[in-house]
């Protein structure tokens, strides 16, 4: 047993039983699952997180390539300190807040020489010929006066990685302290510049004017509004905090515009919602908003004219002030009106009706939509006649005098003339559109030819009656002719239209290939269009000018 066991290899060795008993074994697939399950539910909220050695629960949205540990490292279970600083290297490098210490120790006081010290300023840090002071006639070694503070012993620091590229390494924060101080003082002295020069301002002013007009200011505090009333400044915040921000509204770029320094949108952000909103301009200059703006305009006029009143003191007083001011105005309007008519005429001109009925024009507000729906307002009322409408007889769809052929006027959903006949509908129109006299007319001609006693019988009749006939056929010719023409000129316009088609068609194709790889056109042959192209390129060309282009 012994020399077998001697003469086995190496891999031999390496493959028995006893060599991978402390090495994990692989995992299933069914471990996996379990595996990966464990994981979603942790990050998911529904299983506790798992924990390290210190019992520090380990964030389950940690990627995989970080939490875990490399093979090396020797970890029985789940760990983050792999990642964490390592203390024995720590140890190594100086701390990132220790720097070399500047100026000199004054906390000691030295008042004799020592010995070994500098024998110029008597500081103990330095020799000699190290010696930074300017050099004395009797040095300190000998006098024993001014003796020079020691500087500070710097240590050795070993700075690590990130302590070497520290840009702020060493810099004192008591350093920005004075450069804060000095912009303090800057602005403190402009502010007292400015009050300086408007208090001059005022000492200028007529000292008999009463300056009250700021008296209320201080004790009204106004959302959305600062006031000082020693500087005379408002400084306005045009959006209440408890407000949505408007562009929170419809957060799509193509959506209604939003003016971001004045805080308005412009247009409704909702439109398909059939909202009849018409935008933040349109709605802060409704309601009362402009008789606000009016009442503050007619107190600061009437401050002027010596009249002491204001809008949020004495709202009331206002509104009295200016309902008598208006009155007085339109009184006095109507008196010189009055006045001139006396003297020069022409009273009746001004009777006429207004301009409104004249032009039937209003200024009553009303949006539509795309397909012409009303939005917003009131429909246009159809302006109607005092005789009844759409009303219809006999079985008619339209009124009497909607058709016009041939000098007479019809029915158009029968082509009838005659008035209050039945209407037969598109048999009627078919019978209109026959030649009914024409086939009448070549029926008996018919029947002459092939009936002799009728021949023989025609044969009596008189010569005028001949010249009729003869006339008819005449005119039953030329209709047929003039038919003829009618359909050649039909072919030749389809034909005209269908070329001017290919032409767009190709032009567009052309535009759409590079230049480069477009064909001559040397050998197009140049004559002058015929009447049929010219309709053609009339009836298909686009009209730009025209508004309702885009939707055809």
């Amino acid at each position: 047993m012994t020399n077998n066991s001697v003469n086995l290899t190496v891999s031999q060795i390496l493959k028995t039983k006893s060599e991978f008993e402390d090495e994990p074994k692989k995992k299933s697939r069914e471990d996996w699952r379990k595996a990966k399950e464990l994981e979603e539910a942790r990050k998911a909220g529904t299983a506790p997180a798992a924990v390290d050695e210190e019992g520090k629960d380990i964030n389950p949205h940690i990627p995989q390539y970080i939490a875990t540990a490399p093979w090396y490292y020797g970890t029985a279970g789940p760990t983050l300190k792999h990642q964490r600083p390592q203390e024995d290297k720590e140890s190594k490098y100086s701390n990132l807040t220790d720097w070399y210490k500047r100026g000199v120790d004054i906390t000691k006081v030295v008042t004799k020489y020592r010995k070994g010290a500098c024998e110029n300023c008597g500081a103990l840090t330095h020799k000699k010929k190290d010696c930074m002071d300017r050099p004395r006639k009797v040095g300190a070694k000998f006098s024993g006066a001014n003796i020079a503070p020691d500087e500070y012993i710097q240590s050795k620091l070993n700075l690590s990685y990130d302590g070497k590229r520290d840009r702020w390494s060493g810099y004192d924060p008591t350093e920005h302290r004075a450069i804060i101080e000095e912009y303090q003082k800057v602005e403190e002295a402009k502010r007292q510049l400015r009050a300086d020069k408007l208090d001059a301002q005022e000492s200028q002013d007529d000292e008999d004017e009463d300056k009250d007009e700021d008296k209320y200011v201080d004790e009204v505090d106004m959302p959305g509004t600062k006031v000082d009333s020693k500087q005379r400044i408002t400084v306005r915040n045009l959006r209440i905090r408890e407000d949505t921000a408007k562009y929170l509204r419809n957060l799509d770029p193509n959506s209604a515009y939003y003016d971001p320094k004045t805080r308005s949108m412009r247009e409704n952000p909702h439109p398909e919602t059939g909202d009849t909103y018409s935008g933040e301009n349109f709605v802060r200059f409704t309601g009362d908003t402009r008789k606000h703006a009016s009442a503050q305009l007619f107190a600061w006029e009437a401050y002027e004219k010596g009249v002491d009143v204001h809008l949020l003191a004495e709202p009331t007083k206002l509104e009295m002030l200016q309902k008598e001011y208006d009155s007085k105005k339109d009184q006095f309007k109507s008196q010189v009106q009055k006045s001139v008519l006396e003297k020069y005429g022409g009273e009746e001109h001004l009777q006429a009706p207004p301009k409104s009925l004249l032009l039937a024009q209003t200024e009553d507000y009303v949006e539509y939509s795309r397909s012409g729906k009303v939005l917003k307002g009131q429909e246009k009322e159809v302006i109607r006649s005092r005789y009844e409408e759409d009303i219809y007889i006999n079985n008619h769809t339209s009124v009497w005098g909607s058709y016009w052929s041939g000098g007479h006027w019809g029915y158009k959903c029968c082509h009838s003339f005659i008035k209050n006949s039945y209407c037969l509908g598109e048999a009627g129109i078919k019978v209109a559109k026959e030649p009914v006299a024409i086939i009448s007319e070549i029926q008996t001609e018919h029947s002459k030819e092939s009936d002799p006693d009728s021949a023989s019988s025609s044969s009596s009749d008189s010569e005028d009656t001949k010249k009729k006939h003869k006339n008819k056929k005449k005119n039953k010719k030329k209709k047929l002719k003039e038919k003829k023409k009618m359909k050649k000129e039909e072919n030749k316009l389809q034909k005209a239209l269908t070329a001017e088609e290919e032409n767009q068609k190709r032009a567009e194709h052309l535009l759409s290939v590079d230049e480069r790889k477009r064909p001559y056109n040397s050998m197009y042959e140049v004559k002058k269009p015929t009447d049929e192209e010219m309709e053609a390129y009339f009836l298909k060309r686009r009209r730009e000018e025209d508004p309702m282009n885009q939707f055809m």
